[in-house]
């Protein structure tokens, strides 16, 4: 993994708005482009509505106009904190199976999943038709 990739992560998870569970994420998306693009979780008094790190970032990724994910970092405070269900999905949309999905901590680098494994039997556009 890239040092790039996990200090705009870890930079952004130092941006979290984490008022509520007091749990700060951040995520960093190498695109095909060869941009870093980052996000952080953002909170809600009206849960569920906030914004998971993993979606921040591809909502940037999406804005500065690039479509396809390289690999990505996932950094929290505990032992290994992966995308959740909804992200793992968001992932797959822009992602393959055999993208690297980098699990970090404050430390550097804990764990590296391929998204296949985070989401076997991916439902994808195929799936519609």
């Amino acid at each position: 993994m890239d040092a790039k990739l996990f200090d705009a992560a870890k930079a952004a998870m130092a941006r979290a708005y984490a008022p509520y569970s007091k749990f700060s994420v951040g995520a960093a998306i190498l695109a095909e482009d060869g941009r870093i693009y980052a996000g952080c979780n953002v909170e809600n008094a009206s849960f569920p509505e906030g914004w998971c790190a993993e979606t921040s970032a591809l909502g940037a990724m999406v804005t500065a106009g690039a479509t396809r994910i390289r690999e990505i970092a996932v950094i929290g405070a505990s032992a290994l904190t992966t995308p959740c269900g909804g992200c793992r999905q968001r992932l797959a949309e822009f992602g393959a199976a055999d993208t690297p999905v980098h699990i970090c901590g404050p430390e550097g680098h804990r764990k590296t999943f391929r998204l296949g494994e985070l989401l076997p039997a991916a439902f994808d556009k195929d799936h519609l038709g």
